[in-house]
C-alpha cells in the first residue's frame, strides 16, 4: 500500500477517534493495533527496536485485550555469535511483562581470553514496562507515548564477570521512553533514558570493583514507514565502559517487514564496536517475531 494511502487510512481513524472516541473500523477489528506499532523485540526482550527499548507495549491487542509476542534473534559478528529468544505479554496496551534468554558464543575468542574455546556467556532478563501517558499512534501529535520500565538481569557466568572486574553478576536497569508515530509523515521517533550498571548489556556483569555507580545512558531511534507492512530505520545506544575494556556505543540500520498481520521479519546491519577488547564487531542482526 502506498504511504499516502496508508497515512490517509490512519488519518481517517484519527479523525473518527476525535469525533466518536473510536476508530472508523468494524468493532471486531478495533482491538487490534495498526501493523508494526507493537514494534519488534529488543535483545533484552522488551518491545522496541533491535538494540533499544521503546515506549511501545508488546502484542497486537489494544485496550481491551491481552497481547503476546515471541521472538528469536541472531547476531552474526566477526568474532562472536549472539542468539536470544524470549516472550513478552502486553495487557490492555498499558502494562508489559517480558523475558529473554541471551546466549553469547565467544567462539575462538574464548580460547584467547582463557575461558575456553566456544565458551558461551548466558543471561536471563525479566522486565516490566508501564505506559504512563500518550499513545504511539493516536492523540495529539505533540504528545508521545511515555513508558517507564525496569529489567532485572542475571548473568549465569558470575565467575567470568568477577574475573574481568565486575562488582556483581546481577543488576537492574531502569528506563524512561517516549515514542511517537507522526501519521501524516509516516515517521516514528523514539528516545530512551536508561540508568544502568551493565557491562556489555550484563553479559559481563554489572559495575566494577572501582566504580559501582549507576550511569545515565541514551537510546534513540528514527524510522520511516514505507507502507503498512514495511519500515526502515536506524538506532543508537550509548553504553558505559565500567571495566575499562573500551566498550563502545551501538548503532544499527534496520528493515522490518510483516508478510502477515502476526509475523514480522527484521534484518539489520549492526555495529557493536569493541567487545572484550576485540574491535570491529559489525555484522548482521536477524529476527523472526510472531505476535497476537
Amino acid at each position: 500500500m502506498p504511504v499516502a494511502l496508508a497515512a490517509k487510512e490512519k488519518a481517517s481513524d484519527q479523525q473518527s477517534i476525535e469525533q466518536t472516541g473510536a476508530p472508523s473500523v468494524p468493532f471486531d477489528e478495533y482491538n487490534a493495533k495498526l501493523l508494526l506499532t507493537n514494534a519488534i523485540s529488543a535483545i533484552d526482550g522488551a518491545s522496541g527496536g533491535g538494540i533499544s527499548n521503546w515506549a511501545t507495549i508488546a502484542g497486537r491487542q489494544e485496550t481491551r485485550g491481552i497481547g503476546v509476542q515471541a521472538h528469536v534473534t541472531a547476531v552474526l559478528l566477526p568474532d562472536y555469535f549472539y542468539q536470544s529468544h524470549g516472550l513478552a505479554v502486553g495487557i490492555a496496551d498499558r502494562v508489559e511483562f517480558s523475558y529473554a534468554r541471551q546466549n553469547f558464543d565467544t567462539q575462538d575468542v574464548g580460547a584467547a581470553l582463557g575461558i575456553g574455546q566456544g565458551y558461551k556467556l548466558n543471561q536471563d532478563i525479566v522486565g516490566a514496562k508501564v505506559r504512563l501517558v500518550g499513545d504511539v499512534v493516536y492523540g495529539d501529535a505533540l504528545v508521545p507515548q511515555v513508558s517507564v520500565g525496569a529489567q532485572y538481569k542475571r548473568s549465569l557466568d558470575g565467575a567470568v564477570a568477577s574475573a574481568v572486574g565486575a562488582a556483581h553478576d546481577q543488576g537492574v536497569d531502569f528506563t524512561l521512553s517516549a515514542t511517537k508515530l507522526f501519521l501524516s509523515h509516516s515517521i516514528l521517533v523514539n528516545t530512551t533514558a536508561r540508568l544502568t550498571k551493565a557491562n556489555q548489556n550484563g553479559l559481563l556483569g554489572f559495575g566494577s570493583v572501582a566504580d559501582d555507580s549507576y550511569e545515565l545512558q541514551f537510546e534513540g531511534a528514527l524510522a520511516y514507514q514505507f507502507s503498512r507492512r514495511f519500515v526502515v530505520g536506524s538506532e543508537f545506544r550509548s553504553k558505559p565502559d565500567n571495566l575499562g575494556l573500551g566498550e563502545d556505543d551501538w548503532f544499527d540500520l534496520f528493515a522490518a517487514y510483516a508478510p502477515t498481520d502476526n509475523f514480522t521479519l527484521t534484518a539489520a546491519y549492526a555495529d557493536l564496536g569493541s567487545i572484550a577488547t576485540f574491535t570491529g564487531q559489525r555484522g548482521a542482526f536477524l529476527q523472526a517475531q510472531v505476535a497476537f
